[in-house]
């Protein structure tokens, strides 16, 4: 078992680490700004890879960090250091990307941009469980080579990059569903981070510290919390909802595709329209789907909440299927027939 002088040395030791982490400096200015050059031109290229390399570069786990411990060891100065911290490294880089987002309007929007769009409950679940892995990779110096990959499990410079580029572009919803999901790895990440340091024994002196319980203290990161469990549950939900019913459109129609010789799904896609949902369904096909098989498939797809009339278009892709015995499938021949 440890000696109390060795654990009250080893939280010194920690103590010391997050109050320096937390301090607004020019290598934290600096080291931000670089790590969203480096992430917005991932989210430009659609690099994943380069995405995780600014994660990693960025530093704004650190006063995150600090107010976290601010909070659970009654320490008012150094949450008077860290929130402005914080906030000051997200306008660096909020400032960063929505420069290089004007500079680069004409880039498309990338796959990464989108990801980062719509946050659900399993968001708000990875920065928990990554908010309590940075705090006790924190306060126990044997791990602290964890804290690399918690900064990349609850991204902030990506997400905050995805938003200003966004609104660089005029696209407000997208916008905010990418800076919600920053504040919910931040509130994520403070709370579970909270929890985990005051189980670790940081609790301060409340003789000589701030008198404010705990608890009190940390009751609006708690309300705010709550307030995102529920909004993000009922978008997972949706998600959900929609992943179940695209499942059963394409059941569907690959069942289709059997009976419309040599016909492949390959992709099926949704149009909102006023109340009106267009399945867009794409076939490698070696002969088109008519406009009467389409009319027999259309009312047969499962009905959708919140859609008044449901659509299908199906857009053929000419190919020919061929083995060493010859075509098997062709748009060579006539439409249903293999070649003897």
């Amino acid at each position: 078992m440890a000696q109390p002088q060795a654990i009250d040395e080893a939280r010194r030791i920690a103590r010391a680490s997050i109050d320096a982490n937390s301090q607004y400096d020019s290598s934290y200015v600096v080291m931000n700004g670089l790590a969203t050059v480096v992430a917005c031109y991932g989210l430009f290229e659609n690099s994943p890879a380069v995405v995780i390399g600014a994660m990693i570069i960025a530093m704004l786990l650190g006063p995150i960090a600090g107010v976290s411990l601010g909070l659970v060891d009654r320490n008012n100065p150094l949450l008077r250091k860290a929130l402005p911290t914080l906030l000051g490294g997200i306008l660096v880089v909020y400032g960063t990307a929505l420069l290089l987002g004007l500079i680069h309007r004409d880039v498309p929007l990338t796959d990464e941009i989108y990801a980062r769009t719509t946050p659900n409950l399993m968001d708000l679940m990875i920065a928990l469980g990554g908010g309590a892995a940075g705090a006790y990779s924190m306060i126990s110096p044997r791990l602290s080579v964890a804290f690399v990959g918690v900064a990349i499990a609850t991204a902030l410079v990506p997400p905050l990059s995805s938003s200003a580029i966004c609104l660089a572009r005029g696209e407000y919803h997208l916008a905010l569903g990418a800076f919600l999901l920053t504040v919910t790895n931040i509130v994520g990440i403070q709370v579970a981070g909270s929890v985990v340091m005051w189980l670790g024994g940081y609790r301060g002196n409340p003789k000589t510290t701030a008198r404010v319980g705990i608890a009190a203290r940390n009751l609006p990161s708690v309300i705010v919390l709550c307030a995102l469990a529920a909004f993000l549950a009922g978008q997972f939900e949706n998600l959900v909802s929609k992943q179940a019913y695209a499942a059963s459109v394409r059941k569907l129609l690959t069942s289709a595709a059997t009976n419309h010789a040599g016909a492949v799904l390959v992709d099926v896609s949704f149009e909102e329209k006023s109340k009106r949902t267009i399945v867009v369904a794409v076939f490698r096909t070696p002969s088109p789907f008519t406009p009467a098989e389409i009319a027999a498939l259309e009312p047969k797809l499962p009905p959708r909440s919140g859609t008044n009339k449901l659509e299908l278009v199906i857009r053929s892709v000419p190919v020919s299927v061929v083995s060493g015995n010859g075509y098997l499938f062709s748009d060579r021949d006539l439409p249903h027939q293999r070649t003897q």
